[in-house]
């Protein structure tokens, strides 16, 4: 069912996911499935500007059902001719970091999807920086088919173990469903800023 986002502050959402579409068909389809649904609910969706894996699939669900659709790619990966040609705008930035800074300023959320290093580099930059109080925005796992149980399971025992505190692992929020996962992200509400951080805290 379509849900209506498009009077909330979710007006841009920034996925971070695969180059490549990796062997489950049923995250390839749910990766066009919240193309699908962010174009639905007239969310402009802000990705890595790829044709290739995921990123190209969550692409196309969005420009297929008349999404806008940004991407923000480095000088360096878009001579190597990867970039998707049917973009509504693309952002050429001079490195990865630039790349993350600018999509961090044109989205109002994040969302993770199933990917391999640079897709995990991204979450926890961007979930560091929640931390640290730099933004307060939602950022969301969709968590298909399972993929990512086993890191939440790994971030659960970083607070067990105390080098995370609890309101550092509910900056997160998780779903196996792209249209709960947007509920959840309008509903989130943020923590309050961290005061100047000391040794004593995480």
């Amino acid at each position: 069912m379509i849900k209506n986002y498009s009077s909330n502050k979710l007006k841009s959402i920034a996925v971070f996911c695969g180059s490549n579409t990796g062997s489950n068909e049923k995250i390839i389809k749910q990766s066009y499935a919240l193309g699908v649904h962010l174009a639905q609910n007239d969310i402009k969706l802000v990705f890595g500007g790829s044709k290739l894996g995921l990123m190209g699939q969550v692409a196309n669900g969005a420009l297929d059902h008349g999404g806008l659709v940004y991407g923000v790619i480095p000088q360096f990966l878009k001579s190597k001719e990867i970039v998707h040609t049917q973009l509504t705008n693309l952002v050429t930035t001079k490195d990865m970091h630039e790349r993350k800074l600018k999509m961090q300023e044109m989205s109002d959320g994040f969302i993770m999807l199933p990917g391999g290093f640079g897709t995990l580099e991204e979450f926890f930059e961007i979930l560091t920086w929640a931390q640290l109080g730099l933004h307060q925005k939602p950022i969301g796992i969709l968590n298909s088919e399972g993929y990512f149980d086993d890191l939440l399971k790994m971030i659960k025992a970083m607070v067990e173990s105390g080098f995370l505190k609890q309101e550092n692992l509910n900056l997160i929020v998780v779903s196996k469903n792209e249209s709960s996962l947007l509920e959840k992200m309008h509903l989130f509400v943020p923590p309050n800023k961290p005061k100047w951080i000391t040794k004593n805290q995480t």
